[in-house]
């Protein structure tokens, strides 16, 4: 891992193709939550670690929760009680660093990540503008201590921000280091959507006046490669896709069950955030025309994810609405699940769907499920048409149509063969073209061609590719 060594920036390495890469992630830590994108970010820095590369994942705010052996550093930036004191008081952006170890602290941090934590938009506006103003916000006490640190370090071969809101660092950083710096894209849309106004629009325009300062964008499907660019005005040729990849090590040894039409149950699953924007309640207003079928088995709707404080009466209504259907016993919300917990979870469902509501870029639940050898059916939007196209592991329905969503699940449990040859084909389509090895392989990619791109005394700063 990067250890200090100077007070100053040392000259960079320079790095051919093949050869070991020095590689620095930032990332931010969810507090108590399982977050996509900090199961991707550790499984990543973990492959490539395992690779041989000098791989640090460090983390900002809070440590990431990760249902796999964590590999981020211990040591965490922009502590999340600091950047909260020094947004709402003044005093504590002046306050001397040995008395904000108190509340930087492992144990004062750990502390508060077990508390319940607001992620909506609105209740971050003001924050999330503040981050992205780089050293105009109120944070730049903790953008100095993130520089301080990285002038001890030798400089990575490349430095990788593991969302475009965390671009305000970019600058500093490049600065600090001379390294060239990624971006990678997984999903911070769907939280600048819910910003108000003016917020919404001010954190795009600082967005894209960073974007300067960023010598390669990633993004995670090919779908949300072409979004962000137009989103974010983003030359396209600069946004690589990497899909993500996941740790197959659990799965080599599943089978995928067979799913005969006489069986005693049939399991129609979700697994991801209860949150309205995943769109359990799309599945459920499905499983209830399913049940209205004369031809339907006996069957359970079994759901399992991260529930946040804000969206219990959104679960509530749900399960309202199954006791007035006469379903109340047949939905069952299991909690949040370890590692271990998931894939037996999994592996008991007869098909799975995440129906969500806006254009997801990842879906991880998906690839695990297939993985786990269960079909899956899923909304024709965002990343999901690419992941059924590679994988041919399930069926597509038209987004926020329940009844095309009960339709597909009937098509599977009334064609049982069908069921098997999706599932079959899932395993074998994740394991080619979704495994962790190779999401590393085409991050290093990129990582490889940009360190012999970029001179360390040549940023060749752009002016802003647009602003709103």
């Amino acid at each position: 891992m990067l250890a200090g060594l100077s007070s100053a920036p040392l000259p960079r390495p320079e790095c051919r193709t093949g050869d070991l890469m020095r590689i620095l992630y930032i990332t931010a830590g969810a507090a108590g939550m399982y977050c996509g994108s900090c199961l991707r970010d550790n499984a990543l820095a973990a492959e490539l670690i395992r690779q041989g590369h000098d791989a640090t994942l460090l983390p900002l705010y809070t440590t990431p929760r990760t249902d796999e052996p964590k590999v981020s550093s211990e040591k965490i930036f922009f502590g999340g009680i600091s950047v909260y004191l020094e947004q709402h008081s003044a005093i504590f952006r002046h306050t001397p660093r040995w008395l904000d170890r108190i509340w930087d602290s492992r144990f004062a941090l750990n502390a508060a990540s077990r508390r319940s934590i607001a992620v909506d938009p609105d209740s971050l506006c003001e924050l999330t503008i503040s981050i992205l103003r780089g050293k105009d916000g109120h944070q730049r006490k903790e953008i100095d201590k993130l520089v301080d640190w990285l002038k001890t370090q030798t400089p990575p071969d490349v430095i990788d921000m593991q969302n475009s809101m965390l671009i305000g660092l970019a600058k500093p950083i490049k600065e600090a280091t001379g390294s060239p710096v990624c971006c990678t894209l997984q999903g911070e849309d769907l939280f600048l959507d819910g910003m108000s106004e003016p917020y919404h629009s001010l954190a795009i325009e600082l967005i894209r006046e960073h974007a300067q300062y960023v010598d390669a964008f990633i993004a995670v499907s090919r779908y949300y490669a072409d979004h962000m660019a137009g989103y974010l005005h983003i030359p396209r040729e600069k946004i690589h896709v990497v899909p993500l990849g996941i740790n197959l090590k659990d799965y080599d040894g599943i089978t995928p069950r067979p799913h005969p039409r006489d069986a005693d149950h049939f399991t129609v699953g979700y697994f991801a955030r209860i949150a309205p924007e995943k769109g359990l309640h799309v599945l459920a207003e499905a499983y209830r025309l399913l049940r209205k079928r004369d031809d339907f088995p006996p069957a359970r709707l079994e759901a399992a994810g991260y529930l946040a404080p804000e969206h219990k009466p959104y679960l509530s209504e749900i399960k309202q609405q199954m006791k007035e259907a006469g379903l109340e016993g047949e939905f069952h919300y299991r909690g949040t699940l370890e590692r271990e917990e998931k894939l037996d979870f999994l592996q008991q469902l007869d098909v799975l769907s995440m129906p969500t509501t806006y254009a997801e870029p990842k879906g991880l639940p998906v690839l695990e499920a297939m993985a786990s050898g269960v079909p899956v059916v899923q909304p024709r939007c965002g990343s999901f048409p690419e992941i059924i196209e590679k994988t041919d592991g399930g069926l597509l329905f038209e987004p926020n149509d329940a009844q095309g969503l009960a339709d597909a699940i009937h098509e599977l449990w009334k064609n049982p063969e069908q069921a098997n040859d999706l599932a079959r084909r899932g395993s074998a389509g994740v394991h080619e073209h979704y495994s962790v090895a190779r999401m590393a392989d085409k991050v290093l990619d990129v990582y490889s061609s940009l360190s012999k791109a970029v001179s360390v005394k040549d940023y060749s700063f752009q002016p802003a590719v647009a602003a709103i």
